[in-house]
């Protein structure tokens, strides 16, 4: 591991750990046999039926990157659902490195070089982050029972900024497809030579080469589409872990609310570590206590319900990718090392 990513490592675990001292010191009355009594309860057909719906989302993964090779190379979903759920498994196992797992089984599967999966893998970021933020405002702005909230204002407030930052996205996006070459060009073409400039400049022209990928307006309209429908299934399985418990303080908890849960879990996923997690399961919990009020002086129901919502949408996926893993003869470890090392020359 080199200097840069030992540093961001070190950052990301004193922030966890200095969020779970604070956690720890809000629970210093935690009933663990309470903790246990909730997990006891839940019906896990309901668990079973979350699982499912995430690995529908993970398919549709694989149908929306056919769509973004089908300018350069036509290939069946069904060849590129395997490197989802390896790459997902990697992602769960080994951390933030496990992240390029996937463009890097895909580029060897199709045929294509690593840089241009890469640029497609960070266009596929784009369309998650703009389908969670446009989900996100419609909850914030239109939702009728966020209205009894304490913090509307505050909440409305959130969803149009949110309209505001898709909106700036969707306008540096069609910048950098329209003038990303000759942008790139200007940064590198300084006298003085800077890291940055080219880092930068090398970041423009991969996102720009994946934007190429979409060639007309019915490719766009259906990775849109599948991209919402994606995020849409990931909230329902939300809801389907909330309603799994009997307690009436989950079981009130509508769609709506799954929403802002979902998008909570997303930002704190930030600071994640390999098998543990972190931040995802943190920000759950906090938002269920403080935000939704799922009994805030006895926090054994919030926190068995976020560490369920951890284990269904990201760690469920390991059997699958793991057997897999197995069955193709892929070494998750060596592929990562391969595809971060790969990254870096780019």
């Amino acid at each position: 591991m080199d200097r840069k990513r030992l540093l961001i490592t070190a950052v990301v675990v004193v922030v966890l750990v200095a969020l779970v001292i604070l956690q720890a010191h809000t629970y210093r009355k935690f009933d663990w046999a309470a903790f246990g009594k909730e997990i006891e309860q839940v019906n896990w057909w309901m668990i079973l039926a979350a699982v499912a719906v995430v690995h529908l989302s993970d398919a549709l993964r694989a149908v929306r990157w056919a769509l973004f090779l089908k300018p350069v190379k036509r290939i069946s979903p069904l060849k590129l659902l395997a490197a989802q759920y390896i790459g997902f498994a990697g992602l769960a196992l080994l951390g933030r490195p496990g992240e390029f797992i996937r463009p890097y089984i895909i580029a060897k599967r199709a045929r294509r070089t690593f840089a241009s999966q890469v640029a497609v893998w960070t266009v596929e970021r784009i369309f998650d982050m703009s389908s969670v933020a446009i989900i996100l405002a419609c909850d914030l702005l239109f939702a009728e029972t966020l209205r009894t909230f304490p913090q509307y204002d505050a909440i409305r407030a959130g969803g149009l900024t949110l309209i505001f930052l898709v909106c700036f996205g969707a306008l540096v996006a069609f910048v950098i497809w329209k003038y990303g070459p000759q942008i790139a060009a200007r940064l590198e073409a300084d006298r003085q030579p800077s890291h940055i400039r080219h880092r930068i400049a090398f970041r423009i022209r991969s996102f720009g080469e994946g934007l190429h990928t979409i060639n007309d307006l019915s490719s766009f309209f259906a990775i849109a589409g599948l991209s919402l429908c994606i995020w849409m299934l990931i909230a329902s399985t939300y809801w389907l872990v909330l309603h799994s418990y009997s307690d009436p303080e989950l079981t009130t908890l509508s769609l709506v609310h799954s929403v802002l849960l979902m998008a909570g879990s997303v930002a704190g996923g930030v600071l994640q570590l390999p098998v543990v997690g972190g931040g995802s399961q943190l920000a759950t919990i906090n938002l269920l206590l403080y935000l939704f009020n799922v009994n805030p002086d006895e926090p054994e129901l919030a926190t068995s319900a976020g560490i369920l919502l951890w284990l269904v949408t990201f760690m469920s996926v390991l059997p699958v990718g793991l057997a897999l893993a197995r069955l193709e003869h892929v070494s998750l470890r060596k592929i990562t090392s391969e595809s971060v090392h790969q990254e870096e020359e780019l």
